[in-house]
């Protein structure tokens, strides 16, 4: 039965998904439909989570919208996703940054990692 379920969800994958990890900035395309018509709207922010595995992998986006911080939630593999694209990447020493979530202001950013 193991087996069966990791055929359909391999079907499910996409090929080519962009390495990013949490604490980077990224750029998301998400795809938007208004009735008959569909474009793509970009929503960029910092990689607050990554879930899960597989066909089932998601990851939420924070970003800070005229003062209001707004948050996202996407599976990696959906095809409402266009592509993620990598802006910079942080330096973070946690796998989950829910604390960002109460910060304001300057406190609020994540340091750039030099490679």
């Amino acid at each position: 039965m193991n087996n069966i379920i990791k055929n359909i969800e391999a079907a499910q994958l996409k090929e080519e998904v962009a390495s990013f990890n949490v604490g980077d900035t990224v750029k998301v395309y998400a795809k938007v439909k208004e009735g008959n018509r569909e474009r793509i709207q970009v929503f960029e922010g910092t990689v607050l989570k990554r879930q899960n595995g597989g066909a089932r992998e998601t990851f939420t986006v924070r970003k800070n919208s005229n003062g209001i911080g707004v948050e996202r939630t996407w599976p990696v593999h959906s095809p409402s996703v266009d592509r993620i694209e990598v802006v910079r990447h942080g330096k973070v020493r946690r796998a989950k940054l829910t604390y960002l979530r109460g910060r304001v202001g300057k406190r609020a950013k994540v340091k750039e990692a030099i490679k």
